[in-house]
């Protein structure tokens, strides 16, 4: 048996809302019967849009470079390097890096989940 492994440079990467994303656990990538997995990097200033939920599961990020804040419902929390969060299932969250570096962040989903089940929500923003 050979080795699961895939090294995010080799992925191609999506940009979307504020963000450029590369899937690594998913179909086309590495296999997983119970998670997916992807890597995102926000630019300084950008928020990742549009705010959004999933429905039919659970998110964890962890923020491996860069700060900033995230909304999760209707709080609102800074986030900075080797910060977890949970954004529980059918919860509307969004992630804003305010910091002046790129901010990267791992995406860990249960189940399994692509962009088919993002729920968006448009007129969602951060309280100013």
């Amino acid at each position: 048996m050979s080795v699961p492994a895939i090294h995010e440079g080799d992925v191609e990467a999506l940009s979307l809302g504020g963000r450029d994303l590369r899937w690594l656990v998913a179909p086309g990538a590495i296999q997983a019967n119970h998670c997916s997995t992807c890597v995102i990097v926000v630019p300084p200033g950008e928020r990742v849009r549009p705010a959004h939920s999933h429905p039919n599961g659970e998110e964890v990020i962890y923020i491996i470079r860069g700060s900033g804040r995230v909304l999760v419902g209707s709080d609102v929390s800074p986030v900075r390097e080797g910060t977890a969060v949970l954004f529980p299932q059918g919860v509307v969250h969004m992630l804003h890096n305010t910091g002046e570096d790129e901010m990267k962040v791992v995406c860990f989903f249960a189940p399994p989940t692509g962009l088919d089940n993002y729920v968006m929500h448009e007129g969602v923003d951060f309280p100013d």
